[in-house]
């Protein structure tokens, strides 16, 4: 566990009556770290939003405590107004003001907190997210990409103590989206302040997310480092056709004939599609389960380019009756397959029992 002066700790209680039927009730106790991206993941409904208004201050009627590393927020008959807790919220919806710039929206935020717009900051936000063509522009002009782009800047610019983001990119369609991970991995990278950053899309909790938080009908159900809370064998089956790992490499090779890259992870290699890297860039790559098929032997003669020799960790029923997850170890790195269980029993499938991982190159996501 981490130094309690370095991390953010949440313990709350809170309900409402949504309907004659339903009373959602949230309850959770979570310790999470005081930097990096923390992803909040889960169904419509599962507590991720209002998990965020409580933190914030914004749901009065929340019992518990909230401490921002040394900072008590909330405990006891102490409860501090969002203003005082000095979060920056970005919500679905950019809400610029349409009467003011870019520019004069990114400033509002700072004035209204009585700072003063550092020009250095501000030309490193700027660029962070490129604006610099934008700063004039009115928001009725802006894409809505570009919206949220400036609405994330002024967030930023007031240097929050936290940051809170409520599914940021949830208006934008599957390009624009794609378009716009760039611009949250810089911040990631560049930015000290922790991020609190609510999702339904595990894509965007894949490329982002330092640490994960799985939420179900109020409930904090799993927790932990990324790679942590994918591998843990009792949650796979619940990502469906999303299940799968996340692996950190480093590009060390690009074939350009084939127009691959070569990535070294800390158990071994794989071939991917080439979408430009850098050698030497640090880059995460995603496996779903449906996508890494077994054999007990290594097939040379096979159009599958990585074979990965490992053993059988942990096997366990699916939400599908027809099919198995299979958890499998190659030194320190956990891969997932999915495979029916017909395959299973032709191929003997039992803990400790070793296989070849075969991995498609194309299937891999980044």
């Amino acid at each position: 566990m981490s130094n309690l002066d370095d991390e953010i700790y949440v313990k709350l209680e809170y309900s409402r009556q949504e309907n004659q039927s339903r009373n959602f009730r949230l309850d959770v106790e979570l310790h999470l770290p005081g930097k990096g991206i923390t992803a909040v993941f889960g169904e419509s409904g599962s507590g991720k939003t209002t998990l965020l208004r409580c933190i914030a201050g914004l749901e009065k009627s929340a019992l518990g405590i909230v401490k921002m590393k040394s900072e008590v927020w909330q405990e006891g008959n102490l409860f501090l107004p969002t203003n005082l807790r000095h979060v920056g919220f970005v919500f679905q919806e950019p809400s610029l003001f349409p009467h003011l710039t870019v520019q004069g929206n990114m400033q509002f935020g700072v004035k209204r907190r009585g700072q003063i717009v550092d020009d250095n900051d501000f030309a490193e936000i700027v660029r962070l997210l490129d604006l610099g063509g934008l700063l004039s522009a009115y928001p009725s002009k802006l894409s809505g990409g570009e919206k949220q782009r400036a609405a994330i800047a002024r967030a930023i610019l007031t240097k929050p103590k936290l940051l809170l983001m409520d599914e940021p990119l949830a208006a934008l369609d599957i390009n624009r989206k794609r378009e716009f991970l760039p611009y949250l991995e810089a911040i990631r990278e560049r930015l000290e302040t922790p991020i609190i950053y609510v999702t339904h899309s595990m894509e965007e909790v894949a490329r982002l997310s330092d640490s994960l938080v799985i939420m179900r009908e109020g409930k904090a159900v799993s927790t932990g480092t990324l790679s942590e809370v994918l591998g843990d064998v009792n949650y796979p089956s619940f990502f469906g056709d999303e299940a799968g790992v996340v692996i950190e490499g480093v590009v060390i090779e690009r074939d350009s004939g084939w127009h691959l890259i070569r990535v070294k992870f800390s158990s071994g290699e794989l071939w991917l599609k080439d979408t430009g890297e850098e050698l030497g860039k640090k880059i995460r790559i995603r496996i779903l389960a449906r996508d890494v098929s077994l054999a007990l032997e290594d097939y040379a003669e096979t159009s599958i380019i990585n074979r990965i020799k490992t053993r059988v960790a942990h096997v366990q029923s699916d939400t599908d009756a027809a099919m198995l997850m299979v958890t499998l170890v190659c030194g320190d790195t956990k891969i997932i397959s999915r495979i029916s269980k017909r395959s299973a029993d032709s191929l003997n499938i039992e803990v400790g029992k070793e296989v070849w991982s075969q991995i498609k190159g194309v299937a891999i996501l980044r």
